[in-house]
């Protein structure tokens, strides 16, 4: 299995890991892998965020409805 050694970690890193490792009653190493294993969910989560943000940012504001309206197309379907 491959290893990882971390050289010159800043120490608030390690203070931080350290803590969550003693309250999640793990080792170091051990806390240190669900956190790397998080790496992907989180940037996921950021992508997700960006995405959402863009579509928000496309959307009409309030005030204007879309065009055409739900009801509009419902009626349009009802006719024919």
């Amino acid at each position: 299995m491959p290893s990882l050694q971390i050289r010159d970690l800043p120490d608030d890193v390690y203070q931080a890991l350290t803590l969550r490792a003693e309250r999640e009653h793990r080792s170091l190493a051990q806390q240190a892998i669900v956190e790397l294993r998080r790496i992907p969910e989180l940037m996921a989560q950021d992508r997700r965020r960006r995405v959402i943000a863009r579509i928000a940012e496309s959307l009409p504001t309030s005030g204007q409805g879309l065009a055409p309206s739900p009801e509009a197309l419902v009626r349009e379907d009802r006719d024919r």
